[in-house]
């Protein structure tokens, strides 16, 4: 029985988890391969991910934005740079906090969920009794949990950025629509195209991470082999934590270094 370190040091199951990788995104990018079944599938994992844990991740975001403002503000006005303090906010917590966080939430929550419903699946030979069937694992099983956990991924770092817009603004300015026109620029600033566009990329990433190891390191579970789940888990979880970790500091040299 392998241990979760030796199955993440092993290069074939790093060239086994790009090939499922890039099999099962040209799938889920598919409109067939979304039957009532599947669909059935996508919005109960998202369901379990997202929605169901909406309130509760949303004041998460609002206290940790309420902090994280509230800290920098102060600590700006103490060193008489307060003109660098929103554009500061604004670079910190919304561009890297924010979506980092909420994929480790993901992760934590749903991606070892993920992994051990799809090992033992395999281990009990419900995936390969499916494709003797003539139904397909990949399009029936794996594609709508994967559609789901991205979708949530996106969808909750969305809610929340918008969130901690909202309290920036309010710790900023308060009720007031005063700083409406400043508060904008600056957004506007901050949030110019190609740097959009990298936040779009990454939390496409972080959601296609999520999605994806998970499911593909729960495959390598043996059939027949119930002790071969835990194993599986915690090498998906590990190569999850590695991937996130290596998205984001590719993100931050490509806009910084």
């Amino acid at each position: 029985m392998a241990f979760g370190g030796e199955i993440i040091l092993r290069p074939r199951s790093w060239r086994r988890l790009l090939r499922f990788g890039s099999y099962a995104t040209a799938a889920a990018l598919t409109p067939s391969a979304y039957g009532q079944a599947a669909r059935a599938i996508a919005v109960r994992q998202i369901y379990l991910t997202a929605w169901k844990v909406l309130p509760a991740y949303l004041a998460f975001s609002a206290l940790l934005s309420l902090v994280v403002v509230d800290i920098v503000h102060s600590t700006a006005q103490a060193h008489g740079l307060p003109q660098y303090a929103l554009e500061l906010v604004l670079r910190v917590l919304i561009l890297e906090v924010i979506p980092l966080l909420t994929a480790l939430f993901v992760a934590l929550r749903s991606g070892a969920a993920i992994g051990a419903e799809i090992a033992l699946m395999r281990v009990s030979g419900q995936l390969e009794d499916r494709e003797e069937a003539g139904a397909s694992p990949l399009h029936g099983e794996l594609v709508p949990r994967i559609a789901g956990a991205a979708l949530s991924v996106f969808s909750l770092t969305t809610l929340s950025i918008g969130l901690a817009l909202y309290v920036t603004y309010a710790l900023f300015y308060g009720t007031s629509v005063s700083g409406f026109f400043v508060f904008t620029r600056v957004v506007g600033h901050v949030f110019d195209l190609p740097i959009l566009i990298g936040l779009l990329l990454k939390c496409l990433f972080f959601g296609l991470a999520v999605a994806l190891i998970p499911l593909a390191t729960g495959l390598e579970a043996e059939r027949g082999d119930a002790r071969t789940v835990p194993a599986a888990v915690l090498a998906g979880l590990m190569k999850l934590f590695l991937v996130i970790g290596l998205i984001e500091i590719l993100s931050l040299m490509v806009k910084y270094v």
